[in-house]
């Protein structure tokens, strides 16, 4: 078990994501730590969307998609749920894809949803919408575009994908559609058997101030599942509004590249 913990540490797998060992000792973690749920300190001084207080201090924000059993068993496409949770493992938010049944069977990956991302009070705290676009590199003029709201209502940035024959490609973007950052990733995202970096940069892309990864939890999990790990790693000071657009754009990458199990390989 030692080892395994060490090779943990050593790929940065979060130790209370499914399939890991339990959380080191020098973290404290209440007993009931099967349902835990974070409470937030007081917000820093200046004001923030309501809402995105919990994110102000966090330097990195995992997020696990829920497990449908009934789509793994009738071989359908269900809505995406998801759980963002603190590096130690409490959960801040809830998201929902909201979508129609027509859409996820027939446009797939490629479908236009809404994701309503809650609190832990159940209020609606931040929206991220997708519409329908293609994602082909021969197609540069309708790639893939996300618009997050915090609050509902209140747009706060854009993701954005950039046409690039070889590399995945997009930019964050803030409400008045100006380019803030990059995010870059490799040129083959299947994983075999490994993380999957996205690496975040700065926009002459000189620079990489944080990454967005796609965890390996295993053959089982990655290829009978639907289940998939990310860890967004960001500068704690970043912006609030930016850490809600590069959730957004987790979740569109997650629907981009790792929708079906067989792509989590």
């Amino acid at each position: 078990m030692a080892s395994k913990d060490a090779q943990n540490q050593r790929r940065g797998l979060p130790s209370f994501l499914p399939g890991a060992p339990d959380p080191d000792h020098g973290v404290h973690i209440p007993s009931n730590s099967g349902n835990l749920v974070w409470q937030p300190g007081l917000p820093p001084p200046g004001s923030l969307p309501p809402g995105l207080e919990d994110l102000s201090q966090l330097d990195l924000i995992i997020i696990h998609q829920q497990v449908e059993l009934l789509g793994m068993i009738l071989g359908t496409e269900t809505c995406n749920k998801y759980e963002i949770k603190n590096s130690l493992g409490q959960r801040i938010y809830f998201a929902v894809e909201e979508s129609i049944c027509f859409n996820r069977t027939f446009c797939s990956t490629l479908r236009s949803c809404t994701l309503k991302i809650t609190d832990n009070s159940g209020r609606e705290v931040i929206t991220v919408s997708r519409p329908l676009r293609c994602d082909s590199c021969w197609c540069p003029c309708y790639l893939q575009e996300l618009e997050i709201q915090a609050p509902p209502g209140t747009i706060v940035g854009y993701v954005a994908q950039k046409w690039d024959p070889f590399l995945p490609k997009f930019t964050i973007q803030n409400a008045n559609k100006e380019d803030i950052l990059k995010i870059v990733g490799p040129c083959a995202t299947c994983g075999c058997f490994g993380d999957v970096d996205f690496e975040v940069k700065t926009i002459n892309e000189k620079l990489t101030i944080g990454k967005i990864s796609k965890y390996w939890s295993g053959f089982v999990n990655d290829v009978f599942t639907n289940a998939d790990n990310f860890g967004i790693h960001v500068p704690a000071d970043l912006d609030v509004t930016v850490k809600a657009s590069m959730i957004g754009a987790c979740f569109l990458f997650d629907f981009m590249f790792f929708e079906h199990s067989l792509a989590g390989l």
